[in-house]
């Protein structure tokens, strides 16, 4: 028979109150017990007195008739000082479970294939994207000096017109002889 020192709980729905027993390993947590050695009402302050009550003598009396504590048990009575506890260090408890990490390891592969995409996106295509934006760059520092040139080009007009009734007059006795051969058309025939 394996004897354990363990917690029974009772009290209400949401109102735990716990009865430290001396029970036998394979008996319900909350069924038949051989002693009640203590009471455990975890909705008190922790620094209440009432908190934990523990009748130690009968407690050491059981452990030396071979009874194990349970881990609850055992912090209580590392606390009070009858027992030395082992602390337990799982390292595993706080990893994810297989399909989380099956997860992560998809969410990283595509990832890893997006940056690759953008590298390569960037790696091929960058180069002649700096040489078509230089000079759309170029053209936007020409602009500025287009805006002075219609100006020079306005004085230049002028310059133009200025010289116009030169070059017209050509035109003028091309017109002039146009309007004479047409009298010669007309007068032979």
């Amino acid at each position: 028979m394996a004897v354990k020192i363990r917690l029974a709980r009772g009290g209400a729905k949401k109102r735990p109150y716990y009865r430290v027993v001396v029970a036998d390993g394979r008996a319900p947590r909350d069924g038949k017990y051989i002693e009640k050695v203590g009471t455990h009402n975890p909705l008190l302050p922790k620094d209440h007195e009432d908190r934990i009550k523990l009748n130690l003598e009968r407690i050491e009396y059981w452990l030396g008739q071979g009874a194990k504590p349970t881990d609850r048990v055992a912090r209580f009575l590392d606390d009070a000082g009858v027992l030395t506890r082992e602390i337990r260090n799982n390292p595993n408890k706080a990893k994810p479970g297989a399909k989380a990490q099956e997860r992560v390891e998809e969410k990283k592969e595509k990832e890893a294939a997006a940056l690759e995409a953008a590298a390569e996106a960037a790696a091929a295509p960058a180069p002649e994207a700096v040489v078509e934006e230089a000079p759309a760059e170029e053209v936007v520092v020409e602009e500025a000096p287009a805006e002075a040139a219609p100006v020079e080009e306005a004085v230049a007009e002028e310059a133009v017109v200025e010289e116009a009734p030169a070059e017209e007059a050509p035109v003028e006795a091309a017109a002039e002889e146009a309007p004479a051969e047409e009298e010669k058309k007309e007068e032979g025939a």
